[in-house]
């Protein structure tokens, strides 16, 4: 049996291969070919989060060319079959061969190693419109409207923008970097949803545990530490990733190391009274990065009583309104005077909704 390779992370094999194997091939035999060639989209390497363990399906050396409409009618065959027969079979130690879809397992493909060629290598041919039209729903030729906005999955934006292009005759940066970060407006309507959402539960972790309902309050406690982390991803202009990732991604933004042992205390604590206090010092934290964006004249970054009861919030609900009262663009300023629902991964927990591309066009009534 050959020795493992070491591993390589993902998005450096793809940009390697690309250079190395890919590129020679396309100069050789199609030299007029005007072509984009990048790694973005769905995959772990994408993101820069694969291990080892990603390697046992859809990961391998691979790369995604993008063509003139023409070009990709007449000749996407020819390339493909080139390609096949001229890369080599394996590089860096992994194969380029990968098994064919597999039909009861969502298209899975695995590495499979071969003696000969032709490979049956993952370069796989795009036409730009082509590809966003169905990887998010969205028409390049369009200006994005709020609510197209508000209706594409941020785990969607973040993989876009999270790719990286080796290769670029068909200015594809310049259109991965119109999705790097929300309209102002739009941003500021995420920010007030994301607070609002908060203020509508802070006070619930208390009022359950009060009654004896520990497990309740837990799960409270658990929302609210998303919602929390959520908004450190948005005042730090920074997409979430879909749940597998969401912790690691925050673990890396700027300001996570100040609400580490406040968030870490919230999950871990054995009674109310103790995730209250820990939630507390997460909110004021929250509160006080809030103040540093300067978007907002200053507020209160201490908690204080929920009316005359015996829980502390930092109050989600007021930091909204005065959120709210800075948004100017006509379009968005109609959609804070309904409740606030922010955009589709701050009111959905639902994996297909998020993942199926296909509901935009329902979700955008939810708007209207």
């Amino acid at each position: 049996m050959s020795e493992k390779p070491p591993f390589i992370p993902g998005k450096i094999l793809a940009e390697g291969f690309y250079h190395d194997e890919v590129q020679p091939v396309l100069k050789t035999h199609f030299s007029n070919l005007r072509y984009s060639a990048a790694l973005v989209g769905s995959g772990s390497e994408v993101l820069g989060y694969d291990t080892e363990m990603s390697a046992d399906h859809h990961w391998g050396p691979r790369v995604m060319l993008f063509l003139e409409p023409d070009a990709y009618e007449n000749m996407r065959d020819s390339i493909r079959d080139v390609l096949g027969q001229k890369l080599p079979t394996t590089y860096r130690g992994y194969s380029n061969n990968f098994s064919e879809p597999d039909p009861d397992d969502n298209g899975t493909q695995t590495l499979q190693p071969i003696a000969s060629n032709p490979v049956n290598h993952r370069v796989e041919t795009f036409t730009v419109a082509g590809f966003f039209g169905d990887y998010m729903n969205v028409n390049i030729q369009d200006r994005l409207e709020p609510i197209d906005w508000l209706t594409i999955p941020q785990q969607k934006l973040r993989s876009i923008t999270a790719g990286k292009v080796f290769y670029d005759d068909l200015g594809l940066k310049d259109i991965i970097k119109r999705f790097s970060w929300y309209p102002h407006d739009v941003w500021l309507y995420i920010l007030a949803a994301t607070w609002t959402r908060i203020g509508q539960e802070e006070h619930l972790m208390g009022r359950a545990g009060f009654i004896g309902d520990e497990i309740g309050s837990s799960i409270i406690t658990s929302r609210l530490a998303r919602d929390i982390m959520r908004l450190v991803f948005y005042m730090e202009k920074e997409y979430p990733p879909y749940a597998k990732w969401f912790g690691t991604a925050f673990f890396g933004l700027k300001s996570a190391g100040k609400l580490k042992t406040a968030l870490s205390g919230m999950l871990k604590a054995g009674s109310w009274e103790e995730r209250e206090g820990y939630f507390c010092s997460a909110g004021t934290a929250l509160v006080e990065m809030h103040n540093g964006l300067g978007i907002t004249a200053p507020v209160p970054a201490e908690a204080s009583p929920f009316w005359s009861r015996p829980f502390k919030v930092i109050q989600g609900d007021k930091i909204a309104a005065v959120i709210i009262d800075k948004i100017t663009d006509p379009q968005i300023i109609p959609l804070t005077k309904p409740s606030l629902i922010g955009s589709i991964d701050i009111f959905s927990d639902n994996t297909d909704l998020l993942a199926d591309v296909s509901f935009r066009t329902k979700i955008r009534k939810l708007y209207e």
